[in-house]
């Protein structure tokens, strides 16, 4: 079975839920941005990341606002479940922008990245530009989804659209060119459901949008 959550941001205490606990050897979660874990490298961190990686299922991330790039990007490219992605251990994997990967017979799209309005307030300094998807990683998602006719059955991002944003009444006024490409998504392909984390919120916007965080929802 796959599953799906929102942020962790580097907090262990969330793979401790109930929720969590129901998940066995051959399921997947699939955290929607900000995973949090790979952001100082020290001995600490490198425990809890072994811990992830020992919980008995997989856990696959696509990556949000809030990471360490120069870490993330450390770890080598290989192929994972037709798509490129980062294994950063055997039961931990970065599931990178703009690829399709089949697992349980289902093609799902992501796309990681985004914009942070927290830049200011960060204490430790830390932020990277990389955060905000390049326009040659667009490109390369238009066209991995054009290979598949434009259509998928799960998306996967970590920014809503544009327009649902403007639904939510979250940063109305902060464009990306990737909220472009969503919008072009949503109007051209076609998917079943479509899931992010940006917004830290549980919930379902009709009629395709699921915003989550705190909930561990199963796709079907």
């Amino acid at each position: 079975m796959i599953y799906v959550t929102g942020d962790t941001h580097g907090d262990f205490s969330r793979f401790k839920d109930p929720q969590m606990k129901k998940l066995k050897k051959n399921d997947i979660l699939i955290i929607c941005g900000d995973f949090g874990f790979i952001w100082d490298g020290t001995r600490k961190e490198k425990s809890v990341l072994k811990k992830i990686a020992d919980l008995g299922y997989t856990v696959a991330f696509i990556d949000g606002c809030h990471e360490n790039f120069d870490l993330l990007e450390s770890f080598p490219v290989t192929g994972w479940n037709g798509g490129k992605a980062r294994v950063i251990a055997p039961n931990l994997v970065h599931l990178m922008r703009g690829q399709i990967y089949t697992i349980n017979g289902k093609k799902i799209f992501t796309f990681g990245g985004g914009h942070s309005q927290d830049i200011e307030f960060r204490r430790d300094g830390k932020w990277w530009k990389r955060e905000q998807p390049s326009h040659d990683e667009i490109m390369q998602a238009i066209d991995n989804l054009e290979s598949y006719g434009n259509a998928v059955d799960y998306v996967i991002t970590h920014e809503p659209p544009a327009t649902v944003k403007d639904c939510l009444g979250v940063d109305v006024f902060q464009r990306l060119e990737v909220h472009a490409l969503f919008e072009e998504i949503t109007a051209s392909c076609r998917y079943e459901k479509w899931f992010f984390g940006k917004c830290h919120i549980d919930k379902h916007i009709p009629m395709k949008f699921y915003g989550v965080f705190n909930k561990i929802m199963p796709l079907k």
